[in-house]
């Protein structure tokens, strides 16, 4: 990891959830859809599944920023509607639509760490291709690099379509609906908190093995934690950089 300067101080939303005195002293954002910037990355809080929870709440706040580097982290307690997720709270690429013939690399680099009980949850990048710039999302790409407590991708048939190597790691690859958007899933063999890969890697593979088109736009990146339930959760992002060339 590089090292990192002084943290800034945090110009954040006030709270809006009851949480412990260890996360008010942070001073993260607790609103359903609070959004922080940090230089060439948003992260969002993005609460969009809370409602299915039964009881729960979650704030995600910015540790640093400088250059390509940001750290942050999220913490959450969800509990009831099991099988569903209660949110993905992430930092966003901000970028403008590229074309994939028009990419060279994706290089990123993400370390993590989890803490909390009965965690039901994946740890992902999630990147939606469309037709045109500014289309709707013709395709979804995650890339699993957790899958804890046995949470699972979307899948038409509960099994993956392949298993390939990339980026030294051992991938299920699976394949589903999400209304009119096709997903792919890339789940890791086991947890890599020290991921170091080229995300065009990924779209070479679909694209010379499972028919996605190469005209595709890249039009959003993201990466970060969906949570099913688990309690006193913690994803702590200690570095993350991604850029495209």
């Amino acid at each position: 990891m590089r090292s990192f300067l002084s943290i800034p101080t945090l110009l954040l939303g006030g709270l809006a959830c009851l949480v412990s005195s260890s996360e008010l002293t942070k001073r993260d954002s607790c609103g359903q859809w609070d959004t922080i910037s940090a230089g060439p990355y948003t992260i969002y809080q993005n609460l969009w599944g809370k409602s299915s929870a039964t009881s729960g709440w979650q704030c995600t706040g910015l540790d640093y920023q400088g250059g390509d580097i940001v750290s942050w982290h999220t913490s959450w307690d969800w509990q009831g509607g099991p099988g569903s997720v209660k949110s993905y709270a992430n930092v966003g690429f901000n970028f403008n639509a590229r074309q994939l013939s028009s990419i060279q690399h994706i290089p990123t680099t993400w370390h993590w760490s989890y803490s909390g009980s009965n965690i039901i949850a994946d740890v992902s990048y999630d990147i939606f291709t469309s037709y045109s710039p500014g289309g709707s999302s013709a395709y979804e790409i995650m890339i699993w690099v957790a899958a804890i407590g046995g949470a699972g991708p979307i899948s038409s048939t509960g099994s993956p379509i392949a298993t390939v190597t990339i980026a030294g790691i051992s991938w299920d690859l699976f394949k589903g609906p999400n209304g009119p958007t096709t997903v792919f899933s890339f789940v890791a063999h086991g947890e890599q908190t020290s991921f170091n890969a080229d995300i065009l890697d990924f779209f070479e593979y679909l694209i010379h093995n499972q028919g996605l088109p190469s005209s595709q736009y890249v039009s959003g990146i993201a990466a970060g934690t969906e949570p099913f339930s688990g309690s006193n959760a913690q994803l702590t992002t200690g570095e993350y950089v991604i850029t495209i060339a």
